[in-house]
């Protein structure tokens, strides 16, 4: 087996540009996909944690900006609105297979304050007793450099740490990490199993691919560094088939995983 042990609480981080077309549009069958999923996973008897970002893409979308804003202040308003379209959308196609969600907006300020922290997961164990679906983001909406984690990489290592997540599946654009950057050598080798992570396997991470999102390799592999040695088991797979989740969690090989300390 993959990762060797049964997992009954998962977290699934879903990036940018797995939510999105290429036109910079929302994907709304991806979505409506990836709820199916995560729902059929929740009957199964697991918990399940979305961490999202799009955000701001939604709101350009909404707004119908030209681009996407360059400015703190152009961006938070972008993700104010973009939040609640994200919001509803999730709430729409999870309630459709029978799951309530609830939102859960968080800065690192939120998480790195003791009593805060222990608020935001006494709500979380609580939604998860309830059987709701907790949906995170980052605040982007008020949030800036100094408060941020600034990707939602990190934000759903820790996470995944507050509910002591036996796994933390993070979706992006890429089919996990590579020896060399794929699209520069398309002849690059997956590493489907990174036992420690080494000055060497930091040293392969590169930029980000699809230039939607702002989490790169690098970001993955920085929230792996915190997550693996709480625990919790991380892969980073590609999202362009929420199916992917379904054998992840069976144990069987897919994308890059790195070895939880146990």
């Amino acid at each position: 087996m993959f990762h060797g042990r049964e997992i009954k609480r998962v977290v699934v981080k879903v990036g940018t540009s797995t939510l999105t077309h290429q036109s910079g549009h929302l994907n709304m069958q991806r979505i409506d996909h990836l709820c199916r999923v995560l729902s059929d996973i929740k009957n199964s008897g697991i918990d399940v944690v979305l961490v999202t970002s799009g955000a701001i893409t939604a709101g350009v979308n909404k707004l119908k900006l030209k681009k996407r804003p360059e400015d703190i202040k152009g961006k938070q308003a972008a993700a104010s609105v973009g939040q609640s379209e994200l919001m509803f959308l999730y709430d729409k196609f999870f309630s459709q297979y029978g799951y309530t969600v609830a939102q859960l907006l968080l800065t690192k300020s939120v998480t790195e304050d003791p009593q805060l922290r222990e608020n935001v997961t006494n709500t979380l164990e609580t939604l998860l007793n309830l059987g709701a679906i907790p949906v995170i983001n980052e605040n982007d909406a008020v949030a800036v450099e100094e408060i941020v984690y600034g990707d939602n990489d990190m934000l759903s290592a820790v996470t995944a740490n507050l509910i002591n997540a036996d796994l933390l599946i993070i979706l992006s654009d890429i089919d996990g990490l590579y020896e060399e950057n794929p699209s520069e050598n398309p002849d690059a080798r997956l590493i489907a199993v990174v036992d420690e992570i080494t000055p060497d396997i930091e040293a392969v991470a590169g930029g980000s691919v699809s230039g939607v999102g702002t989490g790169g390799m690098v970001t993955k592999i920085n929230a792996a560094k915190f997550a693996v040695p709480h625990g919790t088991d991380v892969v980073i797979a590609n999202g362009d088939r929420p199916e992917h989740l379904y054998e992840i969690i069976e144990g069987k090989p897919v994308g890059t995983l790195f070895k939880g300390v146990r």
